[in-house]
């Protein structure tokens, strides 16, 4: 009978917290890292054991990386929920927050059709640990084939935005708003998309993501930021449709535990979102595609030879 020790519950909160964020796959690193491990932790911690709650707590947890995130961007989405409701009001979209706040809703409709109608099929038939270790292989594949197709060799040249003359006096959000909302509805629901990949174990919500952007022509600054915006409905809609049963029988004698890894899982995704916004200013995902194929090349060694 598998369990949740608070070692476990919390080790995985902070597991979760930041590498739903960091483009790494945390879905596929909560698979991967108890299987490598072995022991109580491989049986315990195991999304494709019969019972287990795993994946159940898994999700429970994503509602408090949600809540880093709109804690973090509680001024964005003030902006934008304003924004949602003077459109709706009326009858236009005019501003920068009145746009944002409609190419996020056109950019989570695809992941959240998706997520309902594809979601046990996935996971069910892919969260093992060797196909788990294969896609976070292939995440980094794509994270550097993104570097070297859009930017030029080393992606330096466009990894921060510049300034137009006038702006200087602009926050950098509202800046990065601006460049934002030149979207079309179109290339927001494409980009959003990209997250329905994220269903495949190894494969990174937020590393689709801004690769998406990245090929629409955004610098990395504003994909990640677009990037985080999007993740928060999807990442906290998904949690909350887990709580429920976690608050059931499903939940008996790990309520707790949840409780321990969500406040993990809470703070790592805070520090990890203010962490990226400032690395993606200047940095590129380059060394996030060597550390997934590295690491989904040696998991698929170590499990298969070992």
């Amino acid at each position: 009978m598998s369990v949740l020790t608070y070692p476990e519950a919390v080790g995985v909160g902070l597991l979760q917290g930041v590498t739903e964020l960091f483009p790494v796959s945390s879905l596929g690193h909560s698979i991967l890292l108890p299987a490598l491990l072995g022991g109580h932790w491989k049986q315990d911690l195991d999304v494709s054991a019969e019972g287990s709650p795993y994946l159940s707590v898994l999700i429970g947890l994503h509602l408090a990386t949600a809540l880093a995130l709109v804690v973090y961007f509680r001024r964005d989405w003030a902006r934008v929920i304003g924004g949602l409701f003077s459109s709706i009001r009326r009858r236009r979209i005019r501003t920068v927050e009145e746009r944002l706040a409609w190419l996020l809703i056109a950019g989570t409709i695809p992941v959240g059709v998706a997520g309902l109608a594809l979601d046990k099929v996935f996971r069910s038939t892919l969260g093992k640990p060797v196909p788990t270790a294969c896609f976070l292989a292939l995440n980094g594949v794509v994270l550097y084939v993104t570097e070297r197709l859009r930017r030029g060799g080393t992606g330096r040249r466009r990894a921060g935005a510049s300034v137009a003359p006038g702006e200087e006096h602009l926050d950098p959000e509202v800046l990065s708003d601006r460049r934002i909302t030149k979207l079309t509805l179109g290339q927001a629901a494409w980009i959003g998309a990209a997250q329905i990949l994220a269903l495949c174990p190894g494969i990174s919500r937020s590393g689709s993501t801004i690769s998406a952007g990245i090929f629409r022509g955004m610098n990395h600054e504003d994909s990640a930021r677009f990037a985080f915006l999007l993740a928060t409905p999807v990442i906290g809609a998904a949690a909350l449709l887990k709580v429920p049963a976690l608050l059931g029988p499903a939940g008996n004698g790990i309520r707790g535990q949840v409780l321990a890894g969500s406040v993990a899982a809470f703070l790592a995704g805070y520090v990890a979102v203010r962490f990226l916004t400032k690395y993606f200013e200047t940095r590129t995902l380059t060394p996030f595609a060597v550390y997934c194929t590295l690491a989904g090349l040696g998991s698929l060694a170590w499990l298969t030879l070992a």
